[in-house]
């Protein structure tokens, strides 16, 4: 064989070993993170749910206003006195139409005076229905790159929950007429449901954006259908960004620490918890990852001091910490 000819074998098997790398980290945003979360599935799905370190005690639920999404919110709005809610709206892992996947960390974000809204409905956990049906998980064809997967709910779904939150705080009647704060909107997401939060970070409503355990794939190479966003969104965000990613096991690392790396125009965080692409969000209160985010969201959303110190000067918070890493700039 020629040289030329060795080079373009190998070249092209490198150009098939990346496409079957994409399709690979693809095939598990889609067809549902929390398979791969550190508690394990079944463990998930019947712990019972989180209180919250919180001062306000939370709860979720389905509301008929918001077809196909889960509310979480403090139980007692009276209890908020004068303190507005701030909004959180969360993509699911592997977009998936299950919006009490992520429980745990939803119920914590919850306690400190969040409305929180995921989309899908209540299909693990507390709650759920019986023996409900998995919906049907996108399939590879073997030993090739996929075509396009489907998302299991659309991006837009968390812009229609901003939408309902908005409604709802200028509703006469509504019990959250007059307690949300429209300048507080946080858009966020795990895996696949990061890219969807990335999709829709553009919305001049949302003040910042929380990426877990996802990135955006290179250009091109997107082969989820729905999640039409590419690297140059990044270049659109504004307000500020914070990348969780669960270390180099994660299979979003790449992708997650790239997009950091690129986005020059804003504040950005990027915080390693090496536990792998499951990250924390099935432990109770939402393990270590909800409290970074916590911390984020109290100081980019409410302007608090000590949740600032968490990420800003030489001795922060979180950069003392050893079962973490933390990488800053544009501050």
């Amino acid at each position: 064989m020629r040289l030329e000819e060795e080079s373009i074998v190998g070249r092209n098997a490198r150009v098939m070993q990346k496409a079957l790398a994409t399709a690979a980290a693809a095939l598990l945003l889609v067809q549902g993170a929390a398979s791969v979360a550190a508690d394990g599935p079944a463990a998930a799905a019947v712990s019972p749910d989180s209180s919250g370190t919180g001062r306000f005690a939370p709860f979720k639920q389905e509301v008929a206003s918001l077809p196909d999404h889960v509310v979480y919110m403090p139980r007692d709005l009276a209890a908020l006195g004068q303190k507005k809610l701030g909004v959180y709206i969360f993509g699911n892992g592997g977009c998936s139409p299950d919006g009490a996947s992520s429980r745990q960390h939803l119920l914590e974000i919850a306690s400190h005076g969040y409305l929180v809204i995921a989309p899908g409905r209540i299909l693990s956990g507390p709650g759920a229905p019986p023996q409900p049906a998995e919906p049907p998980r996108p399939q590879a064809p073997a030993g090739a790159p996929p075509g396009k997967l489907r998302a299991g709910n659309p991006a837009s779904s968390l812009t229609d929950a901003i939408d309902w939150a908005l409604r709802e705080n200028n509703r006469a009647g509504s019990p959250l007429q007059g307690r949300i704060d429209p300048g507080q909107i946080a858009v966020s997401g795990w895996s696949c449901g990061g890219l969807q939060a990335l999709a829709v970070a553009a919305d001049p409503r949302i003040k910042t954006v929380v990426i877990m355990n996802s990135g955006l794939f290179p250009d091109g190479s997107n082969p989820i259908e729905g999640i039409n966003v590419n690297k140059s969104q990044l270049a659109r965000l504004h307000g500020s960004i914070l990348y969780v990613l669960g270390g180099k096991t994660d299979i979003a690392y790449p992708n997650g620490t790239d997009d950091y790396q690129r986005i020059s125009q804003i504040p950005a965080t990027l915080v390693n918890i090496p536990v792998g692409h499951g990250g924390t969000y099935n432990q109770p209160n939402g393990g270590l990852a909800a409290q970074v985010v916590v911390a984020w969201l109290e100081w980019k959303l409410r302007g608090d001091a000590a949740a600032a110190r968490q990420f800003t000067g030489d001795e922060c918070g979180l950069c003392r910490r050893t079962d973490l890493t933390i990488e800053r700039k544009n501050f």
